[in-house]
């Protein structure tokens, strides 16, 4: 076993399903490892990390990976996310970033307070509708992803009856944010990347005519007003980001939270007594199935080390955040769902210059939506056998049937 064996082996499904126990053998060969040439893979938390906070590791930029492969340049996909915060480096990151920050504000945010607390009692009162006679509720389809969905579009403007059909194009258009991929099983997010940008081309000129008080709007008229500011490709690019990860992560959030509560009734318990507070039940759920596995950074500069180990400018690390999450170096008993933990830290959001702007309403969710989902179903409990998506870098459910009574 090696790094390079270790990033063959989180390939294949069986492993996805349950990638923890190969986490373990990865931290055993170092907290970075080498993993072929010009590659490495981090899987300890301090140099997971290190190389998140440190503004020498970039993003493999599109213009790197089409100096790698041109036909990188070739698919939709790609060059969507290409020209996204996700996978720009600086000078242009920081610059369209703060243009999304402004207008993304944390007051924005807490704005939307009831407006979730409405969407949250609405899809409890169709789970409870759906649920009635005793049949099986997939609570993926049905709360987990329609809550941050419905938010997230609220947040950027787009119609109430639109937004629905956004789940299956994310899950076709987020293969290309897989650590390792295939060109050739790109078509379907190619479909959907050029759909997406299609749908936001004509949201952005429409809010151009008829503004509202809302992100597309806002973002459209700095666009439109200082294409130096933020072009047309970056307009749409980041409308598409900030809709896709709006809701992708989140509702892993809340499938992953609810399986573990199935795992743990004790945690059920305390948090509907009182004694586990939502904030740290959370944490602790971020830190121990993170809805992101992985990502990647590139050594931009000379001279950089992680760990005592150099890496070369140019090299690619691979970090390993579910990895780095359960690390027994910075966590006790890392393998034990503890939501009382008082020092957790999880880097499940990243960290550094691409830590998500989204964290703080993902929380805002999760902090409505779980006390809500236990008070008012006291009986919920597993309704049959759910079934994994077979990805690593978005970790979740596919399906989570549920019984309400």
């Amino acid at each position: 076993m090696d790094g390079a064996a270790i990033i063959e082996q989180l390939m294949s499904t069986e492993v996805r399903t349950d990638p923890y126990p190969l986490y373990a053998r990865a931290r055993e060969l170092g907290p970075v490892v080498p993993a072929g040439e010009g590659m490495f893979v981090a899987s300890g938390y301090a140099a997971v990390n290190r190389v998140l906070r440190t503004p020498a590791f970039g993003v493999a930029s599109a213009e790197m990976m089409a100096g790698l492969d041109p036909d990188h340049v070739a698919h939709a996909s790609l060059t969507l996310f290409g020209h996204s915060i996700l996978q720009r480096n600086a000078p242009d990151q920081p610059r369209v970033r703060s243009l999304i920050a402004s207008v993304f504000t944390a007051r924005r945010v807490a704005a939307l307070r009831p407006a979730v607390e409405a969407a949250v009692h609405r899809l409890l009162d169709g789970m409870a509708e759906q649920g009635a006679d005793g049949s099986p509720v997939d609570f993926m389809d049905a709360f987990a992803f329609r809550l941050p969905v419905g938010v997230i579009c609220e947040l950027l403007g787009v119609p109430e009856p639109d937004r629905y059909r956004f789940r299956a194009l994310a899950s076709d258009l987020t293969v290309a944010l897989e650590i390792v991929q295939d060109l050739d099983d790109l078509a379907a997010a190619d479909e959907a990347a050029d759909e997406l940008a299609r749908y936001f081309t004509e949201l952005a000129a429409e809010r151009l005519v008829r503004p509202q008080d809302d992100l597309v709007t806002d973002l459209a008229r700095i666009a439109a007003a200082d294409d130096e500011r933020l072009s047309a490709q970056e307009l749409l690019a980041n409308l598409v980001l900030l809709l896709v990860a709006g809701f992708e992560t989140t509702t892993n959030l809340l499938g992953n939270g609810l399986a573990l509560l199935f795992r743990h009734p004790d945690a059920a318990a305390g948090l509907r007594s009182g004694a586990i507070t939502t904030a740290g039940f959370t944490d602790e759920v971020l830190r121990f199935d993170s809805p992101v596995q992985a990502t990647g950074r590139v050594a931009l500069d000379e001279g950089l080390a992680v760990e005592g180990l150099p890496i070369p400018v140019g090299a690619a690390v691979t970090l390993l955040i579910g990895s780095a999450n359960h690390d027994p170096a910075r966590y006790e008993r890392p393998e034990v769902f503890d939501p009382t933990r008082t020092d957790s830290q999880p880097l499940s959001f990243g960290g550094g210059t691409h830590f998500c702007l989204g964290s703080q309403l993902a929380r805002l969710e999760a902090e409505v939506a779980v006390p809500a989902l236990l008070d008012r179903f006291p009986r919920l409990a597993p309704g049959g056998v759910p079934t994994r998506r077979d990805r690593l870098v978005l970790r979740g459910f596919e399906t989570l049937p549920v019984t309400v009574r």
